[in-house]
């Protein structure tokens, strides 16, 4: 017994002398990496151009992207390092530009303002439902229940995703649940392509007049039973307007690249399923369009 006792003092030291090690090691290992850190940051530190705070708060804090870049932060420091013109910000006004412009000493260069368009013009009063959805009130949801119940498989579900997702009050929903987007409020930020569920959206040049208003891809006039502004793939436009438009997998594809774009394209659409976008009227239609006049909405195919 006696033994025992004087051992345990001695084993006891032992672990405490470990223990103590242990954390004078961690400690010294610590310190060294935290000089090594500071090392590293004073070595490859780099001063920030100080104009890249008075550029950033010329823009329109937007944060939408449409620069092409993730905010207004990163666009001006690419500004600054003159990566970017000034006309990249197609959110921002003339005047914002030009001071910019004139702050840095650059171009304001040139830059196309960019919008959301929507391929779809199936509205309520023009198609027609095969099913009713009655679950959460999101086109998403929608559309993973048998694709939404819609006639057309491709079509808008009208539900406002896209309105919703939309932060720029760009995007209100019309009286026949078909968003309509404001040009003038639109940043080309792309939430919207982003929340629709059916890829309806894109974003586009307001130079693209020429739209293809459908993304229908089936064919023949019994497509008109479930919308009757669908495309039914007859090949019109593409005749009237070799080189600038081909049918692809039963749609019209609009050469942007061709450069002669024209209203002649859309005169013998019998649906209206491609029309001429103008930046004061609005979107119309050719002469062989039927006219759509029907307000109310289409009741529902029978079953």
């Amino acid at each position: 017994m006696a033994r025992r006792l004087l051992r345990r003092p001695v084993g006891e030291g032992l672990v405490l002398m470990v223990i103590l090690t242990a954390v004078g090691a961690m400690g010294a290992l610590t310190l060294l990496l935290v000089s090594l850190l500071v090392a590293a940051q004073r070595k490859l530190h780099v001063e920030e151009d100080p104009r890249i705070d008075d550029v950033e708060d010329l823009l329109p804090h937007a944060n939408c992207g449409a620069c092409g870049y993730p905010g207004c932060r990163p666009f001006a420091e690419a500004l600054v390092l003159g990566a970017a013109s000034p006309a990249k910000c197609t959110v921002g006004t003339d005047e914002g530009r030009a001071s910019i412009a004139n702050y840095l000493g650059v171009d304001v260069g040139e830059a196309q303002k960019q919008v959301a368009r929507l391929a779809c013009q199936g509205g309520t009063h023009v198609a027609r439902n095969h099913a009713t959805y009655l679950g959460l009130q999101s086109c998403a949801a929608a559309a993973s229940v048998a694709g939404g119940g819609k006639g057309c498989f491709w079509g808008c579900l009208g539900v406002g995703d896209c309105d919703l997702a939309c932060g720029f009050d760009a995007i209100t929903m019309n009286e026949h649940r078909l968003p309509v987007v404001s040009e003038d409020k639109c940043t080309a930020c792309g939430d919207c392509v982003t929340a629709c569920p059916k890829d309806l959206f894109s974003i586009q040049p307001v130079s693209h007049q020429l739209w293809v208003a459908c993304r229908s891809l089936e064919a023949g006039d019994e497509l008109l039973e479930d919308c009757n502004v669908a495309c039914t793939a007859c090949g019109r436009c593409a005749m009237d307007g070799p080189g600038l438009i081909t049918m692809k997998n039963n749609l019209p594809v609009v050469d942007y690249t061709a450069g002669n774009q024209s209203r002649t394209p859309i005169e013998r659409c019998p649906t209206g399923a491609i029309v001429w976008l103008d930046p004061k009227t609005g979107a119309s239609k050719g002469d062989a369009a039927k006219k759509v006049v029907r307000i109310s909405a289409r009741p529902a195919a029978p079953t």
